[in-house]
C-alpha cells in the first residue's frame, strides 16, 4: 500500500511497536525523502493539541510565538503524517482533522489564509476504534476516512520469530561485539507474557546488556533485574508445581518446562512450539531426546 492514496490505520497493544511499523512504510514508499511527522496524541494537553496540529498566526494567543507557528500538518507536507493514539484526540480536534482530511488545507489559529497540504496519512491505535466510534467515543465519519487499511500488529507473545527478534535488539545494543541469550534463558523468556510487548523486552536487554562483564558475550539468569526474576519464577511456579522449588536456580528443568508448556499449548505440534520458543525444529529435538 506504500505509495498509494490510501490511509493506514495499525492497531496493537502498547509496545508492540507501531511506530517503528509506520517509519517502515514510509521508507519503504516514494515519499521516503519527505519528511516523517510523528504526534502522539496521547502526550499532547488538550489546550495545546489544536495549536500543535494546525499552527498559529503571530499573537493568535497569550505565549504564542511571536512568529507563529506553522504546526505539525504543514511540516509532514510532501511526506507523511503519522497520528499515534488518534482515539486519544479530543472530539473538538477531531472535527478540525475530518476537515483538514477532506479539504487538505490547514487553516492557522487566529486566523489566516488557508494552506494547501498533502501527506500520507498513518493512524495507529491501541484502542478499539470501531467500537469507541459505536459508543460515540470516536467520531465514526473519521474513523471511515482514516480506515483505508487496518494493519492488526500481533503482540510479542504471539509472535513467532522471538529467537530472531532477540537477535536483532542485541545486535542493535550490542554494536561492537556479538551478545546472546543462554538457550535455556531464552526458552523461558519465550514462554513469558510480556505485557509491556516488545517496548518492555528491549529494556529488559538493555539492562542486562549492561551488566555484562567486559569478558562475558552471554548473557545469563545472573544478568537479568531482580523483578523479572521474580516474574518468571512465579510463571515458574503456576505453571508447574513439581518442580516449582528447583526454578529459577534448575535451568535445565525451566527449558524442560518450557519446552513442555509450548508442545502442550500448540497441541504437540513440533515446528509451531519451536517457532514459540525460537529455537530450531532440531534443537528442539535434541531437547526432547536429552
Amino acid at each position: 500500500m506504500a505509495g498509494k492514496p490510501i490511509p493506514l490505520l495499525i492497531h496493537g497493544e502498547s509496545g508492540v511497536g507501531k511506530e517503528l511499523f509506520a517509519r517502515a512504510v514510509h521508507d519503504s514508499g516514494p515519499r521516503r525523502a519527505a519528511p516523517f511527522v510523528a504526534i502522539n496524541c496521547a502526550a499532547l494537553p488538550e489546550n495545546l493539541i489544536e495549536a500543535e496540529l494546525f499552527g498559529y498566526s503571530p499573537g493568535a494567543f497569550t505565549g504564542a510565538k511571536r512568529e507563529g507557528c506553522i504546526g505539525r500538518l504543514r511540516e509532514a507536507h510532501g511526506g507523511t503524517l503519522f497520528l499515534d493514539e488518534i482515539g486519544d484526540m479530543p472530539l473538538s480536534m477531531q472535527t478540525r482533522l475530518l476537515r483538514v482530511l477532506q479539504e487538505r488545507q490547514v487553516s492557522p489559529l487566529g486566523g489566516g489564509k488557508s494552506v494547501d497540504v498533502d501527506f500520507a496519512l498513518i493512524c495507529a491505535s491501541h484502542r478499539k476504534l470501531r467500537e469507541d466510534a459505536d459508543k460515540g467515543n470516536f467520531r465514526s465519519d473519521l474513523y471511515y476516512r482514516i480506515n483505508g487499511l487496518t494493519v492488526n500488529l500481533p503482540a510479542l507473545r504471539e509472535r513467532n520469530d522471538f529467537q530472531a527478534l532477540t537477535e536483532c535488539i542485541l545486535s542493535t545494543l550490542n554494536p561492537e561485539r556479538h551478545v546472546y541469550l543462554s538457550p535455556d534463558l531464552l526458552a523461558q523468556l519465550g514462554v513469558h507474557p510480556w505485557p509491556g510487548n516488545i517496548r518492555q523486552y528491549s529494556s529488559m536487554l538493555r539492562t542486562a546488556s549492561a551488566m555484562l562483564n567486559p569478558d562475558e558475550n552471554c548473557i545469563d539468569w545472573q544478568h537479568l533485574p531482580d523483578d523479572l526474576i521474580e516474574e518468571l519464577t512465579a510463571l515458574q511456579q503456576q505453571s508447574s508445581p513439581a518442580i516449582a522449588n528447583n526454578a529459577p536456580q534448575n535451568l535445565k528443568e525451566l527449558s524442560r518446562t518450557a519446552i513442555q508448556q509450548a508442545l502442550e499449548s500448540n497441541h504437540g505440534n513440533i515446528s509451531a512450539a519451536a517457532r514459540r520458543l525460537g529455537i530450531s525444529r532440531q534443537t528442539l529435538y535434541r531437547k526432547l531426546n536429552g
